[in-house]
């Protein structure tokens, strides 16, 4: 046990190091506050990276409210009250297989999708290809956090004449929050990380995203092709922009866990 610690926390401490030593040093204002141009991946300019920043909360946020959503309609319906145990086993089943595939399946899936219709690679396809990644995860972690709620409560709710509905959206939900939170929050972390699945649907771009339709750079993918560029200097920020990811990805973990303790206290007075 102690071998397999060591070897968890010293992978976790050497990945960290590398990204802080090589990446902590290339970033300045003007490289976050600025979009790339063509000097910036010939080695010549700052290196501007703030449409990967944009690209990436573009891509993320509504990609984890559409997988709550419908991760949360999955979850309640898994319960006895709804369902027959035996398909809620074969649906819980499935979505340990859809958490198991690798992401570049769902951008591939996701871009046959795109060949079959005609279109291509926008903000609006990366944003699918993120939900259909997060919306195992965060069902998974909402089910076994609404399965933990006492049969009591939903009894002492029906006794008092709440119907099924009422009391999975006012007693359950309320009573597994804390683990609902940490479960979107999770598929935020996995989500705002993640590169294969955007890599052929979401597309790149030097600016902004004006509209759902236009094609945009995130962190993962700027960071690919900058680490791709025969110029030092240009791999180097490629270490600044994994930098800026991990100090997200790591708020986004602490502040999780800040949360979930937070409403589990409140849940139990």
């Amino acid at each position: 046990m102690i071998i397999s610690v060591v070897i968890v926390i010293s992978s976790l401490l050497i990945i960290i190091g590398l990204v802080v030593y090589n990446g902590a040093s290339s970033i300045t204002l003007e490289m976050i506050t600025r979009t790339p141009s063509t000097a910036d991946y010939l080695g010549k300019g700052n290196g501007g990276i703030l449409n990967a920043i944009l690209g990436s909360l573009l891509l993320v946020f509504p990609a984890t409210g559409f997988a709550f959503l419908i991760g949360l309609g999955i979850a309640l319906y898994l319960q006895r009250d709804f369902t027959h145990p035996g398909f809620a086993t074969f649906i819980r089943f499935a979505l340990d297989i859809l958490w198991g595939i690798p992401s570049i399946l769902y951008g591939v899936f996701c871009f046959m999708v795109m060949i079959l219709l005609g279109i291509g690679a926008s903000l609006f396809v990366g944003i699918i290809a993120l939900t259909l990644l997060e919306i195992p995860i965060i069902t998974r972690y909402m089910d076994e956090s609404i399965s933990m709620v006492p049969s009591g409560l939903k009894e002492g709710a029906y006794s008092l004449g709440s119907t099924k509905v009422e009391t999975a959206m006012k007693v359950v939900r309320r009573q597994a929050f804390p683990g609902i939170l940490a479960g979107v929050l999770l598929g935020l972390g996995r989500g705002i990380g993640d590169a294969a699945s955007i890599l052929f649907t979401a597309g790149f771009s030097d600016s902004i995203p004006g509209s759902l339709f236009d094609g945009t750079a995130a962190l993962p993918t700027m960071i690919f092709n900058l680490y791709s560029s025969p110029f030092p200097l240009v791999r180097q920020r490629a270490y600044a922009a994994a930098f800026i990811l991990l100090v997200i990805v790591l708020l986004i973990s602490i502040f999780s866990r800040i949360l979930t303790k937070r409403f589990t206290k409140h849940v139990i007075r």
